[in-house]
């Protein structure tokens, strides 16, 4: 006969004899200080989740801690108190080995951390030793224990962690290596795609399922289901062939063969879930608490992310590409499933450590799962929203609102705390205080009932309709954040129906209605010309085909809205009666030819005078294309003369020297750069809306020498295509330099190779308006004989090409080769009021960089003579000789160096000398002092 289900005993267990696992590491109250290690992580990862709002760097370090320092502690302090239970053994070493692990796991965890924040790869490698030291030894602890115990219906779980603990030395190396960088290159993204198989499916993934197959039951305290075990055993193997196909699919650099092994992953974890599914069916209603909901989340979301995994990486068309595939889905790897499944079992194992009998677990559990259901749905309706292409303030604002749902669990955990060491009852979050009868009996008895009659009144759905209410108020309020980017305030659609055209014409509603399909591909419309009968009602369905973001705005004012790539939008323009213009309003896409016209037929029934209405210019229409028009701003709209106000501080010019390394290996320069879209003041009086490169224009400056390796990570936080093009190094400029959408992100290598000061810039076409509107900076390499100076500046000389008050640039005055004012490092004359400083007989050199687009630089120092010119990588006049040089004369995208020792002190203005170029901003001043 089978075996009948038996209620799980997981926690209330108890082996023979004293053992540390149960009775000292895991289950009581005397050892809250491994849970505090676990929560002081997750305090850590809280606080990096607001600091990644202004430092995208954090994102790595907010993956680490959670994945290597809070969940990691969690799987290593309970695997070992559930193998203890199961096993019913004591494990060798006891509580001195356990305690020793956990410290080398942590200890690691923080240098791993530390490492990675400083960028130095030493602490990396010694991290990684201890944390995978720690790892072996734990699987080799739990093996022994294993094979030294009694047979035990779930003692073959203990399996589960065996094989996790041994992935996960194997995934710390592959995260070792890439530490040293290589990012971009088919080596590294192998590596990658195998450091997160072996982490999350296998370190994590595997503890995981394992401990389900007893946890689960136990939260919703329901039988354990016949056959469960078996199940369990059987779906291991099958778990392990799946991460091994992986695996080999990174060895032998066949990607199709990831597919595979994700599918294998799945099939296996599918046998784990089926009898997980039964219990959660069997379970009565009120057993359906936060901790429940969050695991059963967490498995859906580990279930979705592998196939997801699979499916991504093996149609990415080459190896660097599938890291930034893997990366798209680090948010539903480690927020879905690690971070859920986290809090789910902690919401209901806290309770359990924090101990004090039945009545005060029963407060416990009631403090720590309030608002269990809202919080569930907020959480993950918010988190499968982020991942929806939406402009990008709407997914700031669902970060936010997904990361207050997980906050919240450290206030109510320390709530809890401090209920559990209340004498008096404490009522937490939706209980009912109960007067007391008497007895201790009666008093639990009552408190249950009341319990259950107050989460009567609060039936589900209200939760549920409150989360959907507030994730309707994070879309509304990102929305008004920067409703341009969700297609909100561009005119907005117009449908409304008008049988008069231009001039007094009747025209005659047909009733018809004409639907026309329009792709956005490479910069056009196809088709750019729509004919349509007048009188006919038009409906544009306009399909993105592109990899940048495009709309299609009407003359009339109807507008799709920006459509994202692979996105179709449908447009209501309502009855036509008129030819209409129609454009794609992207800042320069209009120049760049994406346009089409409406082409309205002749008119069948016409009014009085019989006229016909084509070609007749619609109701609404205006000249101008992009920025163009009355609103833009002038030359004249600079107070040069009067300078800015009061407290103005101009850019550091200053130059700090290349890094070194103490051996005298070549330096790998890591820096993330992210696109941000701001309004500046680029001149006295005058903000303009630039695009800039970590929140300047230009960008800043990166400085190395030859043979150094720069690794650059692109983050598009704008609501348009960008991309970046580095001229200091050379490679294909097929998948570095592609442009990526907004919210995505991706890492650019190159070794430097020759000296020089060398330009970087946004290459999304139209290229000279995105470098027009502050997308640019320079990367300066050292020559290998660069001989010291006593101060070091570095000057970029760009246009500004003023568009309306607080819009971006004008793109016709840029097509046109006509900039309103130029400017040396990104502001007008700010050198002028704000100069550089020099000492008498100092010798100072100065890096000056043309970025364009269109104008050259004559950089000149008046009253000053250079002893020095480096240009383009070279001397052309040499240190040391008898001539000199007045001039460094440089064409867009040219740089180089002078320098030169001021003779006496006094001001010493340093300009273009293209005059015209120097009185329109190209202006600054040395202020030389004794």
């Amino acid at each position: 006969m089978p075996a009948s289900p038996q209620r799980p005993s997981l926690l209330s267990a108890r082996p023979a004899g004293p053992l540390p696992g149960t009775q000292k590491v895991g289950s009581t109250g005397r050892n809250l200080w491994v849970h505090a290690l676990v929560l002081a992580w997750f305090v850590a990862e809280a606080v990096l989740v607001v600091v990644h709002r202004f430092v995208p760097e954090a994102v790595w370090l907010m993956v680490h801690v959670l994945m290597l320092g809070a969940v990691s502690t969690a799987i290593l302090v309970w695997s070992q108190h559930f193998a203890d239970t199961m096993l019913r053994r004591q494990s060798p070493g006891g509580r001195p080995l356990h305690v020793a692990r956990l410290a080398a796991h942590t200890v690691g965890a923080l240098l791993v951390v530390a490492g990675l924040l400083t960028e130095v790869w030493a602490l990396v490698v010694a991290g990684g030793v201890l944390v995978a030291a720690g790892a072996l030894t734990h699987a080799a602890v739990l093996a022994r224990q294993a094979r030294g115990a009694l047979p035990s219906r779930f003692g073959g779980l203990v399996r589960y962690y065996v094989a996790a603990a041994v992935c996960l030395p194997v995934g710390v190396t592959f995260g070792v290596l890439m530490a040293r960088g290589g990012a971009g290159t088919a080596a590294y993204g192998r590596g990658y795609v195998a450091h997160v198989t072996l982490n999350v499916l296998g370190w994590v993934g595997l503890t995981v399922l394992g401990t389900l197959v007893l946890l689960w039951p136990t939260v919703l305290r329901t039988r354990i289901e016949p056959g469960a075990d078996a199940a369990a055993r059987r779906a291991l193997p099958v778990l392990l062939a799946g991460i091994l196909v992986v695996l080999a699919a990174c060895a032998t650099g066949w990607l199709p063969l990831v597919a595979v092994g994700a599918a294998v992953v799945l099939v296996g974890t599918g046998t784990v879930v089926r009898h997980l599914v039964a219990q959660g069916r069997a379970a009565q209603r009120g057993a359906w608490g936060f901790a429940a909901w969050s695991l059963a989340a967490s498995v859906v979301w580990f279930a979705g992310s592998v196939a997801a995994f699979g499916v991504r990486v093996a149609t990415a068309p080459s190896w660097a590409a599938a890291q930034d595939a893997v990366g798209g889905l680090l948010a539903p790897f480690v927020v879905g499933f690690a971070a859920q499944v986290l809090l789910g079992a902690l919401t209901y194992l806290v309770p359990v450590v924090l101990g004090g009998g039945p009545a005060r677990r029963r407060r416990t559990e009631a403090v720590v799962g309030a608002g269990g259901l809202y919080r569930v749905v907020v959480a993950n309706g918010g988190l499968a929203l982020y991942l929806l292409p939406l402009p990008s303030w709407v997914r700031v604002v669902l970060s936010l609102v997904v990361f207050g749902t997980f906050l919240a669990f450290l206030v109510l955990a320390l709530r809890a705390v401090v209920v559990s060491r209340a004498d008096a009852p404490v009522t937490g979050p939706g209980e009912v205080a109960v007067p007391s009868s008497g007895t201790a009996r009666d008093d639990a008895a009552r408190a249950v009932a009341a319990r259950r009659d107050a989460q009567a009144r609060r039936p589900r759905a209200g939760a549920v309709t409150a989360a959907v209410a507030t994730l309707a108020l994070a879309v509304v309020g990102g929305v008004a954040a920067d409703p341009v980017a969700a297609g909100v305030g561009s005119g907005g659609t117009s449908g409304a129906a008008t049988s008069t055209a231009a001039g007094g014409t009747t025209v005659v509603v047909t009733g018809r209605t004409t639907t026309v399909e329009v792709e956005a591909a490479d910069m056009r419309f196809v088709p750019d010309v729509i004919p349509v009968p007048a009188g006919d009602r038009l409906v544009i369905e306009l399909t993105n085909t592109d990899d940048d973001v495009h709309d299609l705005v009407l003359a009339d004012g109807s507008t799709t809205g920006r459509v994202a790539p692979g996105e179709t939008v449908t447009l209501d323009v309502g009855v036509v009666v008129g030819d209409l213009d129609g454009w794609c309003s992207v800042a320069g896409h209009r120049l760049m030819g994406m346009t089409l016209t409406v082409d309205v037929g002749d008119v069948g029934d016409v009014g009085d005078g019989g006229t016909s209405a084509a070609g007749a210019p619609s109701a609404g229409a205006h000249a101008g294309h992009g920025t163009t028009g009355e609103g833009s701003l002038g030359a004249s709209d600079a107070d040069l003369v009067g300078g800015p106000g009061d407290g103005f501080v101009a850019r550091d010019a200053a130059l700090a020297p290349a890094e070194t390394d103490p051996a005298g290996d070549p330096v790998v320069h890591r820096r993330t750069l992210t696109v941000t879209e701001a309004v500046q003041e680029v001149a006295p009086g005058v903000e303009q809306t630039v695009w800039t490169f970590d929140g300047t224009a230009p960008g800043p400056v990166l400085r190395g020498k030859v043979g150094d390796v720069f690794e650059i990570t692109l983050v598009n936080d704008g609501t348009i295509g960008h991309s970046v093009d580095f001229h200091a190094g050379a490679l294909a400029p097929d998948e570095a330099m592609r442009t990526i959408a907004p919210g995505e992100s991706l890492t650019y290598r190159f070794t430097a190779t020759r000296a020089g000061i060398w330009m970087y810039h946004c290459s999304t076409m139209p290229m000279s308006l995105h470098i027009a509107n502050g997308m640019f900076g320079a990367v300066i390499v050292d020559p290998p004989d660069l001989a010291p100076v006593d101060r070091e500046y570095v000057v970029v000389q760009s246009e500004l090409y003023l568009g309306a008050p607080g819009a971006s640039a004008d793109d016709a005055k840029v097509a046109a080769a006509e900039p309103d004012l130029l400017a040396f490092n990104g502001y007008a004359n700010q050198y002028r009021y704000d100069p550089l400083a020099a000492r008498v007989g100092e010798r100072v050199r100065v890096w000056v960089l043309d970025a364009g687009p269109n104008r050259p630089s004559a950089f000149h120092v008046v009253g000053g003579q250079f002893d020095t010119v480096f240009h383009e990588g070279a001397y052309a006049l040499p240190a040391g000789t008898s001539g000199g040089s007045q001039v460094l004369g440089l064409l867009p995208a040219q740089g180089g160096f002078v320098e030169l020792a001021f003779p006496e002190a006094g001001t010493y203005p340093f300009v273009t000398h293209a005059m015209s170029d120097a009185e329109r901003g190209a202006a600054g001043a040395f202020a030389v002092t004794p």
